[in-house]
């Protein structure tokens, strides 16, 4: 509990600092980033990835979240409400990136999936954030600009123009 009040308290003071900017600052994001994330699994980022890429795309966030947007032909498993039947299907030697809004909590299910067995498991660094902000598209019934912010604070990570907050 300490750790995540900890992990709070060090992203609201980057927060503060890059306030009222209308491009988010990448230099900012990526210190943000740095502070937050333990590294601990493999990261890859938007720019690895293609149309043709063949990959299982996790979504870390809660189904609100997810049902706003996520990428697409993403599989919901949630971070609160994880539960390995949320892998039913899943094959352990399958490549497997896991993603949230900026790779705190898929990094916490990257990690899981490791200790499960899973042997090709990635997190998105700097999650739906970095994939919006790389120009790639995000899905709800059809593409949609609505990207679900995780809450007013962090809201201001998401470049004004690269989509509708939604928190």
């Amino acid at each position: 509990m300490l750790l995540k009040y900890l992990v709070l308290y060090i992203f609201s003071s980057i927060s503060f600092l890059a306030r009222g900017q209308k491009k988010v600052n990448n230099e900012a994001f990526n210190t943000m980033l740095q502070s937050l994330l333990n590294h601990s699994v493999n990261e890859v980022t938007p720019k690895d990835f293609d149309t043709s890429t063949e990959v299982i795309f996790l979504d870390a966030r809660e189904k609100k979240e997810y049902s706003v947007s996520h990428l697409p032909n993403a599989k919901w498993v949630g971070y609160d409400s994880f539960k390995m039947r949320n892998l039913e299907g899943i094959s352990k030697k399958s490549e497997i990136v896991v993603y949230c809004t900026v790779g705190y909590r898929s990094e916490k299910i990257a990690e899981k999936l490791v200790k499960l067995g899973y042997t090709n498991v990635s997190n998105l660094y700097g999650g739906i954030f970095e994939w919006i902000h790389n120009g790639k598209n995000v899905m709800s019934d059809s593409i949609t600009k609505n990207v679900h912010t995780y809450n007013k604070e962090w809201s201001h990570w998401l470049n004004k123009n690269a989509g509708n907050k939604i928190y």
